[in-house]
């Protein structure tokens, strides 16, 4: 199993993740067009995807899916609460799925699970393969029991690490936006992120990538000693989703 990032960040999220013949993108926060270029980056043909999931209907997450969807008939998977938020042209191109069942895609096994966020019907996800499995984090505002009940066990996770709390509050951010984006449905601190790894099984771990990092709120240099603490290991394997860039693949191999 492989995954790569379009890019991560409140301009907008892609996620790639492949097994065996199965290429799955979730989200796309970026106009079609960004996306087919950075498709390309990663050495990806649209044309070979095999499906779309969409979090939540918020624009960094779903600002291209309309296009993608159509132009390359692809099915979009997303809640019936995130469904009703999509254009109606998309419709027949959408499946809906129980946030509390797991479902396949070809030779992916998708969990999703419900997340505490501003949003309709929001979902994150695990990933398997029948070996292995990948976490997807991000645009939650608070840890659940169920969070971390999923999370563990992972040989694979994207984590959120949005803002650190002192940027946030000192920033230039309005206070209703400073509200939002540090309350209970927005997005995970540095502080939230590094905890969770130490309350969940981490023994299984091969990547941890940290993701949708506020370019106003937070940086790279705050995040990485903090989840690196948590998982006791070297500063330089904490790997960092970038806004333009994302990340180029990596694998979960057999140990």
């Amino acid at each position: 199993m492989r995954f790569a990032s379009l890019g991560s960040g409140s301009r907008g999220n892609a996620t790639l993740v492949t097994s065996g013949e199965t290429t799955v993108m979730i989200d796309c926060g970026f106009s079609a067009r960004e996306a087919e270029k950075r498709l390309q980056m990663l050495g990806v043909d649209p044309h070979h995807l095999s499906a779309l999931l969409v979090t939540h209907e918020h624009a960094d997450h779903m600002a291209g899916i309309r296009v993608m969807a159509r132009k390359y008939r692809l099915p979009v998977y997303t809640t019936p609460g995130t469904a009703g938020c999509l254009p109606e042209d998309v419709a027949p191109h959408i499946k809906t799925f129980n946030c509390h069942e797991t479902f396949s895609i070809k030779d992916l096994e998708v969990e999703p699970f419900p997340v505490p966020h501003d949003a309709r019907e929001p979902s994150q996800f695990v990933f398997g393969d029948g070996q292995h499995r990948l976490g997807l984090l991000t645009d939650v505002g608070s840890i659940t029991p169920l969070i971390e009940q999923i999370l563990s066990g992972c040989d694979g996770l994207l984590l959120e690490a949005n803002h650190d709390m002192m940027m946030l509050e000192q920033g230039e951010y309005p206070e209703h936006l400073k509200r939002r984006v540090g309350g209970r449905l927005g997005h995970l601190n540095n502080v939230q992120s590094a905890s969770l790894l130490e309350k969940i099984d981490t023994t299984n771990l091969q990547h941890i990538m940290a993701m949708h990092i506020s370019e106003k709120n937070n940086c790279p240099s705050l995040v990485v000693p903090l989840l690196a603490d948590a998982l006791a290991c070297e500063h330089d394997w904490i790997g960092i989703a970038d806004q333009e860039a994302g990340f180029d693949w990596r694998e979960i191999t057999n140990r």
